[in-house]
């Protein structure tokens, strides 16, 4: 007994002892900063360019110089870019663009309207096809039928290559421990890094265009497939692959009469989840040329013409809805039936004679092919943003003036002044014990190799005031988070009526998020933060909701049996418990601030998303371009490796 009163006090010092060690490092970072802040701070002017910045120009210029005779991209990169450019160009043709001689494309709207309805009656229900047909419809009614068919075949063009390649690359991780454990980091560092880091280097081996444009989406979009394709394989339970070696089937048997029907699902929530990356990396892709909505928001964003920008917005939700609505029918109609069943093939013979007799009006009439100008009402949404826009600046200016003063003196100008006004070496000190403090030994490994990497990009400073923009975003996605989590966790009424809201945020593409905030906030880097903020919140709330959800009710009754009061129950027992949900929250927080505060360069955020974006737009700054897109993606892995580090069950392992 003597022992264990002893040891107590022990371990709760151990326990206390690196918060602790974590606020003094900090306080000492504070007092160090007053007689040195200023000094060797790396900084570099906006037009200044760093030894390797030049060299990346040059690369640049002699890739383009030996592009057409050089084999590498005579018999590679070119073969692929005209590959996947008459992919492209097929489905334009097809559904959006003028072709072969014809002032129409091949399908008009009304065929694509009435085929799309058909496709979601067959793998989903009359209320999906009745939500799709709708939704494309009014594609049409905003005026932006030709550009929202645009953005549908750059996606569909990235989604057919990703499942190509994806589903039997996850079926090989599913049956394959080795190859799972090999393709895992690749799959995490794909997901880890921000999609702007995809567009610069892709430019450079395929141009600005369509082509890179698939690429990048197709590389941003794969992940999910390979994983769910994997997780799908491997969730079906054993016996049923026992009982099938039992009866002698061979590896192909099991795999296509067992293995693939039993995880039809899951693969299906793949293919979901595949679609909905690809649509919102479609869009971002109009910074390199890709057509479709995407551009529309470029152009209007960047003349802060909100009205343009809300419409196209608009249509990009739209999109997202019907194609998410879509395949989730499908995934349900999957798990009970099949795509059709016997009951329902007559009328799915019926109706797709009524959609191929619409594919065939939609091709020979006029009426029928281009979208008519008599019923469109997208200038009245772009007028009705402008008056709400107009209105909401002249009456809720003290409230958001307020509320982005608050954030921007309180939060973010000392820690930006913080980070960017110390001395390199003295944020470097810092970073390092503090990665090794929360993360561990491997953690401060990398951070240091990270922040090596980093100074070599040359852009210290801009990188400094990303990650000072991504912590405060970071923050107040955790305050949201808990806040929000715990509430829907504690109550399941909440959570029906918030969860819904959260999965409609989530299938929103990034770019629509700065439309609404540019017309509060005006173009500043609180219009960055507040974007990411709402774009990064949904993911973390739910994260933390199921983790208090998780606790044993044992546990719970038990603490209250006790006599805890609520605010007791949630601080020293359910959130304790959560820790590890916390932590993820914090960890998939992080990727989703950082991923939409670079993209926040477009509206006045600066830094690093400004030298990208500049970097595609000023042929000089290419080569800066190139370096900000490193020093992203480096800024990513440093965060991403701390946050995961400081899980409960590594901090364990690596002490």
């Amino acid at each position: 007994m003597a022992v264990t009163t002893l040891a107590a006090p022990r371990s709760a010092g151990r326990r206390i002892g690196r918060p602790v060690l974590v606020a003094a490092v900090l306080l000492a970072w504070v007092v160090l900063w007053i007689p040195v802040h200023g000094m060797h701070t790396l900084g570099l002017s906006p037009a200044d360019l760093t030894p390797l910045h030049r060299w990346l120009n040059d690369v640049n210029d002699t890739v383009g110089a030996n592009r057409n005779s050089s084999p590498v991209f005579l018999y590679f990169f070119n073969e692929i870019r005209a590959a996947i450019d008459a992919l492209v160009t097929f489905l334009q043709d097809l559904i959006a663009q003028p072709s072969y001689g014809r002032p129409v494309p091949v399908l008009g709207w009304l065929g694509v309207v009435a085929l799309v309805a058909y496709v979601s009656w067959v793998f989903g229900n009359w209320r999906v096809a009745l939500l799709a047909a709708g939704g494309f419809v009014l594609l049409g009614l905003q005026g932006l039928w030709t550009e929202s068919m645009d953005t549908l075949a750059l996606t569909l063009a990235a989604v057919a290559i990703s499942l190509l390649a994806g589903i039997p690359l996850g079926v090989w991780a599913g049956l394959s421990d080795r190859f799972h454990r090999l393709i895992t980091p690749a799959l995490d560092f794909m997901q880890t890094m921000p999609t702007f880091v995809y567009l610069a280097p892709l430019t450079l081996l395929f141009l600005i265009g369509p082509a890179s444009a698939t690429i990048a989406t197709l590389i941003y979009a794969m992940p999910p497939a390979i994983r769910l394709t994997a997780h799908g394989i491997r969730s079906v339970h054993p016996s049923a692959v026992e009982a099938t070696e039992s009866l002698g089937a061979t590896g192909r048997q099991k795999l296509f009469k067992v293995l693939l029907p039993l995880s039809k699902r899951t693969i299906v929530l793949g293919v979901n989840q595949t679609i909905m990356a690809a649509l919102s990396m479609v869009t971002i892709a109009a910074l390199i040329d890709a057509p479709g909505l995407g551009k529309s928001v470029v152009k209007a964003l960047q003349t802060l013409d909100v009205g343009t920008a809300f419409n196209a917005g608009l249509a990009i939700v739209v999109l997202a809805i019907v194609l998410d609505r879509v395949t989730t029918a499908a995934g349900d109609r999957v798990r009970r039936t099949g795509p059709a069943s016997r009951m329902r093939r007559p009328l799915v013979a019926l109706f797709g004679i009524l959609a191929a007799a619409c594919c065939y009006m939609s091709y020979t009439y006029v009426w029928a092919a281009e979208f008519p100008d008599t019923y469109r009402i997208g200038g009245a949404i772009s007028r009705g943003a402008d008056t709400v826009t107009v209105w909401a600046q002249d009456h809720l200016f003290a409230v958001t003036d307020a509320v982005k003063n608050l954030v921007t003196y309180a939060l973010l100008n000392p820690l930006q002044a913080l980070l960017t006004e110390s001395p390199w070496w003295l944020v470097a000190a810092v970073a390092v014990l503090l990665a090794a403090l929360i993360g561990g030994v491997r953690a401060a490994v990398v951070t240091v190799a990270c922040l090596a990497l980093l100074i070599g990009t040359g852009l210290w400073q801009d990188a400094m005031t990303t990650l000072a923009m991504t912590i405060v975003a970071t923050l107040l996605v955790m305050a949201l988070g808990i806040v929000f989590g715990v509430w829907m966790g504690r109550n399941r009424h909440v959570d029906r009526i918030v969860r819904p809201v959260l999965d409609a945020g989530q299938t929103m593409p990034a770019f629509v998020y700065l439309v609404p905030f540019v017309a509060l906030f005006a173009a500043t880097r609180f219009t960055a933060i507040v974007a990411a903020v709402v774009f990064a919140a949904p993911v973390a709330i739910k994260i933390v909701a199921d983790g208090v959800r998780g606790i044993p009710a044992t546990t719970v009754e038990a603490a209250t049996a006790a006599g805890s009061s609520t605010w007791q129950l949630i601080t020293k027992v359910q959130l304790p418990m959560a820790r590890r949900s916390l932590t993820l929250a914090a960890n998939q927080g992080l990727i989703y601030v950082l991923s939409m505060v670079v993209v926040g360069g477009l509206v006045g955020a600066g830094a690093l998303g400004y030298d990208v974006v500049a970097g595609f737009s000023q042929s000089q700054l290419y080569g800066k371009g190139l370096a900000a897109g490193a020093a992203i993606v480096l800024l990513g892995i440093m965060l991403d490796r701390i946050a995961r580090a400081s899980s409960p069950s590594n901090t364990r392992k690596g002490h």
